[in-house]
């Protein structure tokens, strides 16, 4: 069956999350398809950061931290993340940034297996999750291994009675392949490892139950799918059986338990509030708690639903309109799938540099990875046929392959 324009427009008319468009900042001519990399601005945000830079910080000035309530942000915005993710209150907090909380989940997850030695992970894992283990295996003396899989789907293979942890993201950032997280987390707790989860690539996307899958840890950030702003804070999980057990390795005075004693000793506070360290990014988290209030507004099941369906049509539409140019299929086409397709192609770089001057944007991930991420609340059905038919005129035209086009930029 032939896919037209007309089918994806008659699909937006139906669409029960359209409303939610009209709550973010898209600029006109722009088909934005990169929201797993740098989610668009919500419209609430700049209310809500105008007010906490001029009313709140501008007017109340210190008294803010109990007046406006800016001590409890990494507590509350943590709760409304836990939502998104199947985290009963009391298990998120929002802090720092991803790469940091890993450090201090890993290293706590390593003191509490003494007598084991083996991360388990996937060489294909996001790279700064196997930097953050090679620097802290290296710290630790290298008493430690990492212990890296091909693909995802080997994972439970490799876990064994010396495994500490098993380190994995959720979806594939390249591919975007899909763990099954409730399976894999049994495996790990069979061999008496635990299981730390990294949600970039979840959060806000699909369905995510830490609870339900029984899960020890857990990391994520703010900038992406939660549309929390470029540095967005992140955030972390420990579940309540653990929380007690955990000894955070950076023991900053926001994870004491009477900060405001400044007593010489650290002493833990109770719960997931250890695991706070410095003082929070008040501004930061206001835009992060923005967006949090618009995505809680829409029902998750819809958002993955929508977010099957659109991979589902590019996938046909790029293999339709595009047949012939060399564009082979990296992502699953099922289920498996996160909120986004990736396609391959020896030029991918060149193509996608052509598809941002054209008004697509998604991005590029070495060596040859086109991506494309959809964000349910925002990206229209009809985006996604816009966006290959101007593939498709790319590829059949040749203009890819203009020298600007071939220069690197910093960022991909």
């Amino acid at each position: 069956m032939t896919l037209t324009r007309d089918d994806l427009l008659a699909r937006d008319r139906d669409d029960p999350l359209a409303s939610f468009r009209e709550r973010f900042e898209l600029p006109d001519g722009i088909l934005y398809l990169d929201g797993n990399s740098l989610g668009a601005l919500p419209r609430a945000t700049a209310e809500r950061i105008r007010a906490v830079v001029a009313d709140q910080w501008g007017l109340d000035l210190i008294k803010s931290w109990n007046v406006h309530d800016w001590i409890s942000l990494p507590q509350r915005c943590g709760d409304k993340i836990g939502r998104l993710v199947g985290a009963a209150p009391g298990q998120v907090v929002a802090a720092d940034s991803t790469s940091v909380n890993l450090f201090k989940l890993l290293t706590a997850a390593l003191e509490a297996r003494p007598d084991r030695t083996v991360i388990v992970s996937e060489r294909d894992n996001f790279p700064t999750d196997l930097y953050v283990a090679q620097g802290l295996i290296k710290m630790l003396g290298g008493r430690h291994e990492l212990r890296l899989v091909d693909t995802g789907a080997d994972a439970p293979a490799a876990i064994g009675d010396d495994t500490a942890v098993v380190m994995l993201t959720h979806v594939n950032y390249k591919s975007g392949w899909t763990h099954d997280m409730a399976a894999v987390t049994a495996r790990a707790h069979e061999a008496g490892a635990l299981i730390l989860w990294d949600l970039a690539h979840s959060a806000g996307a699909l369905p995510v139950d830490l609870d339900g899958c029984d899960a020890d840890l857990a990391v994520g950030c703010g900038y992406k799918y939660l549309n929390g702003g470029p540095g967005a804070p992140a955030f972390l999980y420990v579940a309540k059986r653990l929380q007690d057990a955990i000894q955070p390795p950076l023991s900053g005075w926001m994870g004491h338990a009477k900060p405001f004693e400044f007593d010489w000793e650290y002493q833990p506070a109770p719960g997931v509030a250890r695991n706070l360290c410095g003082t929070p990014s008040v501004i930061g988290m206001s835009a992060l708690e923005a967006s949090l209030d618009v995505m809680l507004g829409a029902d998750m099941d819809r958002i993955r639903e929508k977010s099957l369906a659109l991979g589902d049509l590019f996938i046909a539409a790029v293999e339709q309109e595009c047949a012939g140019h060399g564009l082979a299929l990296a992502s699953p086409r099922d289920a498996k799938r996160g909120s986004q397709v990736s396609f391959t192609h020896e030029n991918g770089y060149a193509i996608m540099q052509a598809l941002i001057a054209r008004g697509v944007i998604g991005d590029f991930r070495a060596p040859d990875i086109l991506r494309f991420g959809f964000t349910p609340l925002y990206t229209r059905y009809v985006d996604v046929w816009d966006a290959a038919a101007i593939l498709a005129e790319i590829m059949a035209e040749g203009s890819w392959d203009r020298p600007e086009f071939h220069a690197r930029a910093a960022v991909t």
